[in-house]
Order: C-alpha cells, then sequence, then structure tokens
C-alpha cells in the first residue's frame, strides 16, 4: 500500500493512494507540474525543446552514462542533468533539478 497519509479537518486521517494528486478539501484534484523557461515563457513539452534551450545555455548531451538516460553536462561545471528516456516520466523531480542547475532561467509551474 503506497500513497500520503492526509489529515481531515475532523482530525481523521485518510490514505490518498496516489501521489500524483493533490487532496484539497476532501476532493483529489490534479495537479500537473510543468518546467517553464523564464526568458521566453516557453512551457517545455518535449526533449526536442528542452536539448534547444539547455544547449543555447552551454549544455552538452552526454552520451557516456547510462543508455537509459537522457543526460546533459556542462563543460563548465561538474554538473550533469539525468532524464528518463520517456517524457511521460519526466517529473517534477527532474524539473527541480534543471531550475537548481540553471538559477533564475527556469521555474516549476502548476497547471
Amino acid at each position: 500500500m503506497a500513497g500520503v497519509w492526509v489529515f481531515k479537518n475532523n482530525g481523521v486521517m485518510q490514505l490518498v493512494e496516489n501521489p500524483r494528486f493533490d487532496y484539497v478539501e476532501g476532493k483529489c484534484s490534479s495537479k500537473r507540474k510543468v518546467l517553464v523557461h523564464l526568458p521566453t515563457g516557453q512551457v517545455v513539452s518535449s526533449y526536442k525543446s528542452l536539448d534547444q534551450i539547455l544547449q543555447n545555455l552551454g549544455w552538452e548531451r552526454y552520451y557516456s552514462g547510462d543508455p537509459d538516460l537522457y543526460q546533459f553536462h556542462k563543460p563548465s561545471s561538474i554538473d550533469l542533468i539525468s532524464l528518463p528516456k520517456d517524457f511521460n516520466k519526466f517529473s517534477s523531480v527532474y524539473m527541480y533539478d534543471i531550475v537548481v542547475k540553471n538559477p533564475n532561467l527556469f521555474h516549476v509551474k502548476d497547471m
């Protein structure tokens, strides 16, 4: 049994089994996260668009790592961005990794 335990207003706990949903006022509501490139306001909707943005910022594709990952490295640093090959698995964890490694250039937003 996986999920998140949530306290209701009446003090009763309830297990919310789908962690991709937020529990608000007794209802589960989906809040999809998106990665936004701040200078252009563009929502990153594919690895093709992300690849173009990251390359313009000095990141290069890294092919020597795990073949199941889509990776980028910046020659001027030790940073490595590792993403799942399947864009459908591109979650907020990966988005925040990009935000941290590119300060003031990306933002994670609820849709």
